[in-house]
């Protein structure tokens, strides 16, 4: 049974892997036995991720990528084919977060959230199914607050992620029966990332103890978990799904 949640053999591409889960993501599939292709925006803080990973003892390799321009993420497929001879598993984590009231956000800033993360994700899932075989697994990162709202202004944000809930819906109904490619969604809670670095004092302290039953935020190690789990064949038979790991915070 455990070698069910094993993915030696694989190649996985990890986007937004320069900071924070993506590096996380990158470091746990390695340690579950796939070599990695980490890409971001940020070229020069890729190299540490690639140590990360390259210290687990698998191979990988590092592009810099856009995902907001398809071409950035049709070259980064096309590398990591050539680079490791094939891409099974893609974890579409690149994005941004903002909080800027509605009535004074510009067209400027809430395109540049859709962007990356809607139309980023699109594009990479897109360009990773042209190539994928069989039993390959797309699995995209939404937030709880594709659901929910927090108490702050992030309109921008909250719309991205709740149409990354709707496109995975859609893509692993294309894509599942007649490609074999699974596509699932990973819904984070509270965990730290480069955006709660932005809460003012305080925020993240208060939203966990009243609206997180676990009464903490989550451990990354809890979200790559969840990733390897769906990356892999111990969920073979899991497509079109939204999986929330949130200690609880969409029922209260």
């Amino acid at each position: 049974m455990l070698e069910r949640f094993r993915l030696d053999g694989k190649v996985a591409i990890v986007t937004g892997a320069s900071a924070g889960l993506g590096v996380a993501f990158a470091r746990g599939l390695a340690e579950a036995g796939a070599d990695v292709v980490i890409a971001a925006r940020r070229a020069d803080r890729l190299a540490e991720t690639r140590r990360l990973v390259e210290e687990t003892g698998r191979r990988c390799l590092a592009v810099p990528t856009d995902v907001s321009k398809p071409d950035d993420c049709d070259a980064l497929v096309a590398a990591a084919v050539e680079g490791m001879g094939a891409v099974d598993v893609l974890i579409n984590n690149a994005g941004v977060g903002t909080a800027v009231p509605a009535l004074r956000e510009t067209p400027e800033e809430f395109r540049q959230v859709i962007d990356i993360n809607l139309h980023g994700t699109y594009w990479m899932a897109q360009a990773c199914a042209r190539v994928m075989r069989p039993g390959s697994s797309i699995v995209n990162i939404g937030s709880v607050l594709g659901e929910t709202t927090a108490g702050l202004p992030q309109a921008a944000y909250s719309a991205s992620k709740a149409g990354v809930v709707g496109l995975t819906r859609d893509l692993a109904q294309q894509w599942t029966g007649r490609r074999g490619i699974r596509v699932n969604c990973l819904e984070p809670g509270f965990f730290a990332s480069e955006m709660t670095e932005q809460y003012k004092p305080g925020y993240l302290e208060r939203m966990t103890e009243s609206r997180v039953i676990m009464g903490r935020p989550g451990d990354p190690a809890e979200l790559v978990a969840a990733a390897v789990f769906l990356a892999g064949d111990a969920s073979s038979y899991i497509t079109g799904v939204t999986l929330a790991v949130d200690g609880g915070l969409l029922i209260t």
